[in-house]
């Protein structure tokens, strides 16, 4: 197994009404990532980049160390939680990305995280 497979990353996501504005075209989302260490060594998260892409193919771009200030070190079995937000013009989009963690080895490698949806609920049918 190469190292990006045994990095498994779960999300969650929710709209946050309480702080979306829809006549200001701003919808406010929340998005919960688990991130568990299926390896027998040690990996740290070291980066991160996201793609957001709103309904109308608006595109933002965000890099940066870690997350939510962390660059959390994952041990075999390990798992990290947290839970950030993003905020979008239309009532509908996406996010994917990926995670630049470190092996104990001093190994860089990348995990991809797969597209997921943004969307608030009474929009989907």
């Amino acid at each position: 197994m190469s190292a990006e497979q045994d990095i498994k990353i779960e999300v969650r996501t929710a709209h946050v009404d309480a702080q979306s504005e829809p006549d200001e075209n701003r919808y406010v989302f929340a998005y919960t990532i688990r991130i568990t260490n299926l390896s027998s060594g040690t990996h740290q998260l070291l980066n991160r980049h996201w793609v957001i892409t709103d309904a109308s193919g608006e595109v933002e771009e965000v890099r940066g160390e870690g997350v939510v200030g962390q660059q959390p070190k994952l041990g075999p079995g390990e798992h990290f939680e947290y839970t950030s937000g993003a905020v979008l013009k239309t009532p509908v989009g996406s996010m994917q990305g990926e995670y630049e963690f470190m092996s104990s080895e001093g190994q860089l490698f990348l995990v991809p995280i797969e597209a997921f949806s943004l969307f608030v609920p009474s929009m989907v049918h």
